[in-house]
């Protein structure tokens, strides 16, 4: 590990010993070079082959290793998500929130319309999730469009969370500028009392997306750096013809490997 100085490059190889030395380092204008960090992964002979596909349709495999997520006592959340979107002019923006449902129409997320997310998504309706279970050292990524979920649907599982995450729906006017926490605090306290005997009524603003998925790639580490992909895609694009090397799966899916 090198002590850095403004325009040096500082090196780690092992987590810094003294507390808050990264940002002392990021304060002097050093560059933090992470390159020589890396865990080894999966040994060759557990690589993901073909034959070891639980489905050939991708939302039984997703069913699968998101089972083996679950069950996995290391991952705290096994349906957390980075949810990416993007203007209609090409920025992109990217979070993490909490898949609540999916099946062979898609995948399903709620969230609040007027947020940056909601509003991307009303202008662009496509989206990437991306499941990462480090522990597993699998991920995996899905590509497709976007559409609101029917009302109903979205009164349901509103009225099914805690109360208190309903309330926090109501208070939290999302990805607006507020002047501190205190005002969601006292706002919190507010919309506690008045519903404190009623039934928290769902906002006109929040509500469920579904993403109908057009590719699902399944990522496996291997320590050599020869990851294993194995990608999905939903028919091919009007006009091309099926590769030697793509292969007919279920559902009207295609698959192949992909370099890594």
């Amino acid at each position: 590990m090198t002590r850095g100085l403004r325009g040096v490059t500082a090196t780690f190889r092992r987590p810094p010993w003294r507390s808050g030395y990264l940002r002392q380092l990021c304060g002097r204008g050093a560059v933090m070079d992470l390159g020589p960090m890396r865990k080894s992964y999966r040994r060759d002979r557990e690589a993901f082959e073909e034959t070891h596909l639980a489905s050939l349709d991708p939302i039984k495999q997703f069913a699968s290793w998101f089972e083996e997520a679950v069950q996995c006592p290391d991952i705290g959340e096994a349906n957390a998500m980075c949810l990416a979107t993007c203007t209609r002019d090409g920025k992109p923006s990217a979070r993490m929130l909490l898949l609540k449902g999916f099946g062979q129409d898609g995948f399903r997320f709620f969230t609040n319309f007027e947020s940056r997310k909601g509003k991307e998504l009303d202008s662009n309706p496509f989206a990437s999730l991306v499941f990462y279970w480090e522990p597993l050292h699998r991920q995996v990524r899905v590509e497709g469009r976007v559409q609101r979920l029917p009302e109903a649907e979205a009164e349901s599982y509103f009225h099914s969370r805690p109360k208190s995450s309903q309330i926090g729906a109501m208070v939290s006017c999302q990805s607006s500028v507020i002047p501190d926490r205190e005002y969601l605090r006292k706002k919190n306290e507010e919309l506690e009392q008045l519903y404190r005997e009623q039934e928290v009524p769902k906002p006109k603003y929040w509500g469920g997306y579904v993403l109908y998925p057009q590719v699902i790639e399944f990522w496996q580490g291997q320590t050599n750096r020869l990851h294993d992909r194995i990608i999905f895609r939903r028919g091919l694009p009007t006009g091309d013809s099926m590769g030697p090397m793509t292969r007919c799966g279920e559902e009207g899916w295609l698959y192949e490997r992909l370099a890594p």
